[in-house]
């Protein structure tokens, strides 16, 4: 096991050049580009309970570049848990990974989140009437660009590899292994496309 370091750097040797210079603690118009054109996101945080990952989607452009140098991301209805806003009260450093389908390249954003439930903010996030409960404000640390390479290697884009949903476990199938046989699982997945098409917002 390596626990060091220079154990590390020994192993991999040095970073390109490119790799480092790709970093810059703002937005410039071409990582603009994948923010606006993102219409998911992974958010990373990390808090006294540990670490957490989250998905964040919505419409492209769902992330508002307020200025070269901060972010704002509107926190959608979900589960309640709210594991990384807990996170961030505690430890604002956020890593954010924007995805743009059918693209090879990601964006990393690395910065420090603060919770606002402003009112006039939470208003010009609004869809159809509905506001997000807060938006995460990411002051940014970092930006820098992916190359393809993992994308390549997953094949994620390739329609010939689309996993057919019925070859994984329903999210019925899945609550009723953990809540038991008098979990109604069918009809948990039968009325998930009425909620789904109500409460997205």
């Amino acid at each position: 096991m390596l626990t060091s370091i220079e154990e590390l750097e020994a192993l991999y040797g040095e970073p390109h050049e490119r790799s480092i210079r790709k970093e810059i603690p703002y937005v410039n118009d071409c990582y603009r580009a994948f923010i606006e054109q993102s219409p998911f996101i992974v958010l990373a945080t990390a808090g006294p309970e540990g670490l957490d990952c989250s998905p964040r989607g919505d419409a492209p452009g769902f992330v508002r570049l307020i200025d070269a140098r901060t972010l704002a991301i509107p926190d959608r209805v979900g589960n309640n848990r709210i594991d990384s806003l807990r996170n961030v009260i505690v430890n604002p450093h956020v890593g954010l990974l924007f995805v743009v389908p059918g693209v090879g390249e990601t964006l990393r954003v690395n910065g420090r989140g603060r919770i606002s439930a402003e009112s006039a903010l939470l208003d010009s996030f609004a869809v159809d009437g509905k506001k997000p409960r807060t938006v995460l404000i990411v002051d940014i640390d970092a930006v820098y660009f992916h190359c393809s390479k993992a994308l390549a290697r997953s094949k994620l884009w390739d329609p010939s590899r689309y996993v057919e949903r019925s070859r994984l476990p329903s999210a019925g199938d899945m609550h009723k292994r953990i809540f038991g046989e008098t979990f109604d699982a069918l009809a948990y997945d039968r009325d998930l496309v009425e909620r789904m098409r109500t409460g997205l917002y």
